[in-house]
Order: C-alpha cells, then sequence, then structure tokens
C-alpha cells in the first residue's frame, strides 16, 4: 500500500495478528491494537466482545479494520464447554466488531474466517462459490460469516483461512519437535488434503485485499494443497530427518477429541479468487515453502 492508513486490528496478539501488524508498521501505516485488557499505550483501543462494547472514539477516521480475534480451534479438547467458546468467541466478537464498522464507516472490513467452512472435501477440490458443509466448523463458519455481514457501508472481505505455517507457531510449530527427533510421520493414512499457506503470504495477502476491490468470502490458501503424507515428507525432509513414526487415527481421536476431526479430515481448497485477481504466492508448493520455512529459524 503505497498511501499510509489507519488500521484497527483485533487479535493483535496471535501468531498472524503480530507478524500482520510488524508488516503494517514496516509499511509506514499507523496500527490501532483492540484489546479485552486495560489500555496500557496511545496505539491500544479497548473493546470486550463479551458485552459488545467497543470504544469508538478512538477509532473515528479509520481507513481499514482487520478482525482476526478467537478462540483457538485445536488449543484445547473438544468439550461441549470449549465447543460453546468456539463458538462465542467468533460470533460475539465479530457482531461487536461488525456493528463498529457499521458506525465507523471505513474503507474495508476484513473479518477472519476459515476453510472450515467447507467441511469434509474429500479428493473434491473447492473454491470460494462451494457451498458449507454440515459439521461443527461449517456451523460455526456460517455463523460467524453471518456476523461479518451485519456491517455496512464498507466492503467487506471474509478471508477463509487455511493451516497457515510458521515455525514460531501453529500446527508447524508443534509438530518440529517431533520431526527433530525423528518421531515424525504421516497422521492417519496420510491420504486427507490440507490446504496451507505461509504466514509470510497469509501476509502478503491479507495486505493485497485492503488495496484490491475484491469482496465476499476469499481462500487465504497456497494453490497446491498437499496430502498429509507429502506434507509430512516435505517436512522430514526439510529437517533432515525420517518420518517412521505415523500416527494411527484411533490415537489421535484419543489424544485430541473432536479436533482430530479436522486433522484426519480432507480439506482441497483452491485459492479462487485471489488467483484471478493477480495474486502471486511466494511459496506456491509444499516442498519450497517447509524448506524455507526451516531454514529460517
Amino acid at each position: 500500500m503505497s498511501v499510509p492508513q489507519r488500521i484497527a486490528v483485533t487479535g493483535a496478539s496471535g501468531l498472524i495478528g503480530t507478524a500482520l501488524i510488524g508488516h503494517l508498521k514496516s509499511e509506514g501505516h499507523t496500527v490501532q491494537k483492540l484489546v479485552r485488557r486495560p489500555v496500557v499505550s496511545a496505539d491500544e483501543v479497548s473493546w470486550d466482545p463479551r458485552t459488545g462494547n467497543v470504544d469508538l472514539a478512538p477509532l473515528e477516521g479509520v481507513d481499514a479494520v482487520i478482525h482476526l480475534a478467537g478462540a483457538n480451534v485445536g488449543d484445547k479438547r473438544w468439550t461441549k464447554k470449549y465447543r460453546a467458546e468456539i463458538l462465542n468467541s467468533r460470533l460475539l466478537g465479530t457482531t461487536a466488531i461488525a456493528h463498529a464498522v457499521s458506525e465507523l464507516k471505513p474503507q474495508v472490513f476484513i473479518s477472519s474466517s476459515a476453510i472450515g467452512w467447507y467441511g469434509e472435501t474429500g479428493n473434491r477440490a473447492v473454491t470460494e462459490n462451494d457451498r458449507p458443509g454440515d459439521d461443527f466448523l461449517a456451523a460455526v463458519c456460517k455463523e460467524w460469516e453471518a456476523a461479518a455481514d451485519i456491517a455496512s457501508h464498507s466492503r467487506t472481505v471474509k478471508i477463509r483461512t487455511g493451516l497457515v505455517l510458521d515455525p514460531t507457531g501453529g500446527a508447524l510449530g508443534k509438530m518440529l519437535p517431533l520431526f527433530r527427533f525423528g518421531l515424525g510421520g504421516k497422521l492417519g493414512n496420510g491420504k486427507q488434503w490440507w490446504s496451507w499457506i505461509t504466514l509470510h503470504d497469509q501476509i502478503r495477502a491479507i495486505c493485497y485485499l485492503l488495496e484490491k476491490q475484491i469482496e465476499g468470502p476469499v481462500n487465504l490458501t497456497a494453490p497446491n494443497p498437499a496430502t498429509n503424507q507429502e506434507f509430512t515428507s516435505a517436512l522430514a525432509r526439510a529437517m533432515h530427518r525420517p518420518a517412521l513414526f505415523p500416527v494411527p487415527s484411533f490415537a489421535l481421536k484419543i489424544a485430541l477429541g473432536g479436533f482430530s476431526t479436522e486433522i484426519l479430515g480432507s480439506k482441497k481448497v483452491i485459492p479462487q479468487k485471489l488467483s484471478d485477481a493477480g495474486f502471486v504466492f511466494d511459496y506456491p508448493h509444499i516442498a519450497p515453502a517447509l524448506s524455507a520455512l526451516i531454514d529460517e529459524q
């Protein structure tokens, strides 16, 4: 973005939020972080997703709002209580921010969603035009995106994010210690499709969407999904380690509960809108992406 803008961001302390804010500041933009704790610096703004309160005064005249906040789906077992937290953290937070966007009228509102929208796709490739699935996360994503649609007067983009890869956190960060000790391997039968994107390209894509006149759902995944076996084999090669210890499906179900369906399930998602708009991924293929990420460590 050539012209400096003032951009408000929720979820600022997360993996994506931290990297995004650093990049935006390096490009000369002013970033205001929406925080749920007491404000401690001039660049912070108070909000409370549970009550719907957003301190609008410091945000008057903001050019863009990027909403990334929400409970991590992989942090805990999916008990009935945590399923409710997953849904409510997205539904309540997005509703609050969308109402704020309607008042503030920024040029663009970018709101998180996820490829969980599509449910189980098997070997079938899906794009933004495909219908939602019928499992728990698909239901969450439908309500999540509907809440974002409350926003009016602004171009609204709903980013359906895949598996974000970075060695400092997320799924890859959790896998690295196992592979480092030669204990890694495919998960389940390894045939399930994983739709992934490097954190580097995730940030580039979000910034691209700030500028381009694109709206509605946008898949933030690399153009070449990989099977789990391809992924784990490429990771083992990048780390110069064997991938000899496959994890059977039943063990994942015992260890992860409901979240195991996301690890063992198959989502073959294509970023059609980004490709049609001319966005070029720096890392379109899994093996070079993982090699670059491991080399960065």
